[in-house]
């Protein structure tokens, strides 16, 4: 008919021979694999198409059904039947052609199926290698952590054993500051007891030699009465502890000479008493020694180690070479001399000192009228004051300057009631119960 063409059965037979080919093909390569190899695809496509050009090599198309066309349609199959002969090689060519593609295919599937197992392989040696490292990064993260953790232990400890240490020092250190405590009082009391010791073993020499004085016979003169006695014989030791003060006051109050002394080689102290500017020297490292008229006050220097004699302050003096001396120290003593003894003392004193020699004299100030009321009759040795510019003349007359003068033991110390008195006339009528007069020999 005009508007359908009868189907051949060769060509519907070759039509599912090709989709068969085609099915087989497509499960020996599927998807995934093509997916791996996109060129698959054409290969594939091409080798089918060749597979049916292959399969159509001697057949006859087809016609619509008819007289003619069946006449034609026997024409056609003579005609290849006769050519057989002529295009076999060409046929053999094609199907050659055909297996090398297919070959090919499969060779390429084996090398895919291959590529397919390596990549599986790396994946898996992949995962391991992966675990491995996320195992050996949670291992280091663990050891991480524990360091972390020992570091911050550690601070914490090192804090505690920094605080123990410190309060363990701070133990040791109140240990070892009260035992030192303990033994400077300890050594303070032996000091103490043996100053006492030694005082009352010096009072007790010094009643037995007046007891033994006093039992001696008083010497007759004329033949009538015995002479009178000495206006000094009492215990002196005795008075100057009462009334001066003790050693260490003495001594505390003396120290304010000792910056005067320093460096000094060559120093003698008139009138030493118990010696506490001896020991001031002997603590400042300052050659120094003293002589005294008592020869009680000589003994008591000595048991105490001081270079000490008992002498006659004028017999000394003046066996003594001229310009001998570096420095002379003389306190509470120049009172005790008449006003013309006075300036023969002052005379051997410069005498004797070697250029810029020092001369330093402590003694009661007459400006303060505080010290005839209560302290300078209460010495029965004493003579008269003598005013700093008095003795500045003295001094200067026999070759002394540089003379400086200080007022020292304000009397408002000892007797408070002079505190309610205007300060400008306690200065100058109630100051300083001594002067300490310093000069140097020019």
């Amino acid at each position: 008919m005009a508007g359908t063409a009868p189907s051949d059965p060769e060509a519907a037979e070759l039509a599912v021979l090709l989709e068969e080919i085609r099915e087989r093909v497509r499960a020996r390569f599927p998807a995934e694999a093509a997916a791996i190899q996109p060129g698959l695809l054409a290969v594939l496509h091409a080798r089918d198409a060749a597979e049916g050009k292959v399969a159509s090599i001697g057949s006859v198309n087809p016609r619509p059904r008819g007289v003619i066309h069946v006449l034609i349609q026997s024409a056609k199959r003579l005609v290849a039947r006769a050519l057989d002969w002529h295009v076999r090689g060409q046929v053999e060519f094609n199907r050659s052609v055909v297996a090398g593609f297919t070959a090919t295919l499969e060779a390429l599937k084996d090398l895919t199926a291959a590529l397919n197992g390596l990549r599986g392989e790396f994946r898996e040696e992949t995962k391991a290698l992966r675990n491995s490292f996320d195992e050996g990064r949670a291992e280091l993260n663990d050891g991480l952590q524990e360091i972390r953790d020992m570091r911050s232990h550690w601070s914490h400890w090192r804090v505690e054993w920094e605080e123990k240490l410190a309060a363990t020092e701070q133990q040791l250190l109140r240990g070892i500051a009260g035992l030192q405590s303990a033994f400077e009082q300890n050594t303070a009391g032996f000091e103490t007891v043996r100053a006492e010791l030694d005082r009352t073993i010096h009072t007790e020499l010094r009643l037995i030699r007046q007891r033994a004085a006093l039992a001696q016979p008083a010497p007759i003169e004329n033949g009538n009465a015995p002479a009178p006695e000495p206006a000094s014989r009492f215990d002196y030791a005795r008075f100057a502890e009462r009334f001066r003060g003790t050693e260490e006051y003495v001594r505390e109050r003396q120290r304010f000479y000792v910056p005067f002394f320093a460096g000094r080689r060559a120093v003698l102290d008139l009138g030493c008493g118990r010696g506490e500017f001896l020991e001031l020297m002997k603590a400042a490292d300052i050659p120094a020694r003293g002589i005294d008229a008592s020869g009680e006050m000589a003994t008591l220097c000595r048991s105490k180690g001081l270079a000490v004699e008992a002498a006659d302050v004028f017999d000394y003096l003046s066996a003594a070479p001229d310009g001998s001396l570096d420095a002379i120290f003389c306190a509470q003593l120049i009172e005790h001399f008449s006003p013309e003894r006075l300036p023969a003392l002052l005379r051997l004193c410069c005498a004797k000192l070697a250029t810029d020699g020092l001369l330093a004299i402590e003694t009661p100030n007459p400006e303060c009228l505080a010290i005839f009321a209560s302290h300078f009759y209460l010495d029965p040795t004493h003579q008269r004051p003598i005013p700093p510019q008095l003795l500045s003349f003295y001094l200067e007359e026999f070759g002394m300057g540089r003379i400086e003068v200080f007022r020292l033991a304000p009397a408002a110390d000892s007797l408070p009631g002079l505190a309610s008195l205007p300060p400008d006339f306690r200065e100058a009528f109630f100051g300083g119960l001594d002067y300490a007069l310093i000069a140097r020999k020019l």
